[in-house]
């Protein structure tokens, strides 16, 4: 009885720290792009800069790690572990925080010179190659409405294709827009191979994984994606040219320090995220939630900063959202069929245990 009950209060906090993830998720997917792109729009142009906010607010997973740790101290005693990650452990979170800085870059570029609705358009590209990659790394396993959801979000995100002379902001080359746009396909791909093999060494981990072990990993992830992008940043004097550009900020020079952090908070709250829904679920649902706030990401930017919506977005938009529902529906059908499976085993072993009970009586005197 004592194991049912901590079964099921891990279960509960479980789906609790998956409802948590999946807020900070949406919070970011949905605000970071838009808040880069307010910076660009404004006077903004160092990318090398954007890229490093992507990751640089990496102190902020000190605050859940301090508290997390407090309250094991509360139940353990003073002789609770401080760091649980194993030396293995971060070495592979460091060369997964390289990846995810290069990754950083090559978003940013593309955020630099697309309209946001174009480039969250081509991100949701992204779940073809988290799929695809999950099947490689962590055996994913696929159904026909899964399939039927990658190929549909694959060819919405091919369509932008064709709408490269009519989306193009003011005063950018065809030449720089077509290198943003590919510089985002780039980005879509190396991420959807980011989160299958942040899930691959979740479960390659020769030690228990709990949630404090997933913000050790995270904040390792980040620290070296922001180290990565700080080597850039030194190469391109970006250090140099931060207080000029401020000075000539279009929103003014206290808003631009503002934008700045403001980005780094909300895309800190995309990576935790990220990876406390592959803790909670797979990198296939994280994957699956960064496409599905497409729309919101798309209207918002209609609406604050009136960009084009033209027939082919339309026709993008379409294709996705028809993905994102034959993948729910997918996975719903799936669920139900686990439970029917689940009440079949056990109505089975009730069956059997009055015949395995009966032999007991029959051996008494």
């Amino acid at each position: 009885m004592e194991t049912d009950h901590v079964e099921k209060r891990n279960a509960a906090m479980k789906k609790l720290l998956l409802i948590i993830s999946c807020i900070l998720l949406s919070i970011g997917t949905a605000g970071g792009p838009l808040v880069m792109r307010l910076y660009f729009i404004h006077g903004g142009k160092r990318v090398w800069l954007s890229s490093w906010l992507e990751t640089g607010g990496w102190p902020i997973i000190f605050i859940p790690l301090v508290m997390a740790y407090y309250h094991r101290r509360k139940t353990e005693g003073p002789s609770t572990k401080i760091i649980f990650m194993k030396l293995p452990l971060f070495i592979a979170s460091a060369v997964i925080g390289v990846l995810t800085g290069l990754d950083d870059y090559l978003y940013a570029y593309g955020v630099a010179r697309l309209p946001v609705s174009t480039s969250a358009l081509i991100i949701a590209g992204q779940l073809a190659f988290t799929a695809l990659f999950a099947f490689i790394l962590v055996k994913q396993k696929f159904t026909s409405f899964s399939i039927n959801a990658v190929v549909l979000l694959t060819i919405g995100a091919a369509v932008l294709g064709l709408n490269t002379s009519s989306d193009r902001p003011e005063g950018e080359s065809n030449k720089e827009y077509i290198a943003g746009f590919l510089m985002t396909v780039a980005a879509a791909a190396l991420y959807g191979f980011v989160l299958p093999l942040i899930e691959l060494t979740y479960k390659k981990a020769k030690q228990t994984i709990t949630y404090a072990l997933v913000m050790e990993i995270q904040l390792v992830m980040c620290l070296f994606a922001t180290l990565f992008c700080t080597v850039g940043m030194l190469i391109d004097n970006d250090f140099k040219v931060i207080p000029r550009e401020g000075r000539n900020f279009g929103l003014g020079e206290t808003s631009y320090y503002v934008v700045l952090v403001f980005s780094a908070i909300v895309w800190q709250g995309f990576f935790l995220g990220a990876v406390g829904v592959i803790f909670c679920a797979s990198s296939l649902l994280s994957g699956i939630l960064i496409a599905v706030l497409l729309p919101v990401t798309e209207v918002l930017a209609v609406i604050f900063y009136q960009e084009k919506f033209q027939a082919v977005k339309g026709v993008s938009l379409a294709l996705s959202l028809w993905g994102f529902v034959s993948y729910f529906y997918g996975e719903i059908k799936h669920s139900k069929q686990e439970e029917k499976g689940k009440e079949a085993e056990i109505s089975e072993k009730k069956k059997d245990t009055p015949e395995a009970t009966q032999v007991p009586h029959q051996l008494e005197p």
